[in-house]
């Protein structure tokens, strides 16, 4: 009867190992709080996998400030002037992003709240470390709460504070890392091979900008022009979005 008994446990442990393996992470596919046996979440896998397929975009750091350059595909009867990738969340910090625009949209809304309510409390700029921790706190959260999904976005996150120049990364799993230059979207694998190459701790800010547009133009695809590109400055302590004229101007200097 004991012999018996050990039978049927190691057939027991034979097909669930036989389950696990044929259901493989699919299974898991579908629950945001539960773990598949590789342990993963699969759902910011899913997540990672939207960034990618989102339109390019880029940070430089110079010496002197930050450059942030995006491409921005829109329909062909649209008119871009309605859609901005680049955006301000207070005079010192802006950010960009590669994935769904309606998430991200949702996660500037609450960082311009955030850097508000820290002005009206303290009087001055929030930092932006301290920015960006409150950003990926949110982003973490929706990684372990029942009923919703991770945001299908990251973050690049450009600022000036009394401690210097800072370009952050925030993924949907809520990490976040300082980075010198990277690259996000379906072109982040070329663009960061690119600036590996090119990038120089000696770049100034203007340095930074010419290698970003020439970075985004070897791996656009169509014909580049100011309509479907933006391109952003941390610069003087300021976040600044370049108008019209200048981004032609950039693109000119390339020809």
């Amino acid at each position: 009867l004991k012999l018996q008994f050990l039978y049927l446990i190691a057939a027991r442990g034979r097909e669930d190992g036989f389950l696990h393996a044929t259901m493989g992470d699919s299974a898991y596919a579908f629950s945001l709080t539960t773990f598949s046996p590789q342990g993963k979440l699969i759902q910011i896998d899913y997540a990672m996998a939207c960034v990618n397929k989102g339109g390019t975009c880029l940070g430089i750091k110079g010496t002197d400030g930050i450059c942030l350059a995006t491409e921005k595909k829109t329909q062909p009867l649209a008119e871009s002037s309605s859609v901005q990738k680049i955006q301000l969340l207070d005079e010192h910090v802006g950010v960009v992003h590669a994935g769904m625009i309606a998430d991200a949209k949702l996660l500037y809304t609450k960082a311009r709240k955030i850097c508000q309510a820290y002005r009206v409390q303290y009087d001055m700029p929030m930092p932006v470390g301290q920015l960006v921790r409150r950003i990926a706190d949110i982003m973490q959260e929706y990684t372990q709460t029942t009923g919703v999904r991770p945001f299908g976005c990251s973050l690049l996150v450009a600022g000036t504070d009394s401690t210097g120049h800072h370009l952050y990364q925030i993924d949907p799993s809520g990490l976040f890392t300082t980075w010198k230059a990277t690259a996000l979207g379906r072109g982040a694998t070329n663009a960061k091979t690119d600036l590996e190459k090119r990038f120089s701790d000696d770049f100034e800010v203007e340095d930074a900008t010419h290698t970003a547009v020439l970075t985004l133009k070897k791996g656009f695809d169509g014909k580049m022009n100011a309509d479907n590109i933006e391109i952003a400055k941390v610069e003087n302590g300021k976040f600044s979005i370049l108008p019209h004229a200048d981004v032609e101007d950039y693109l000119q200097a390339l020809e």
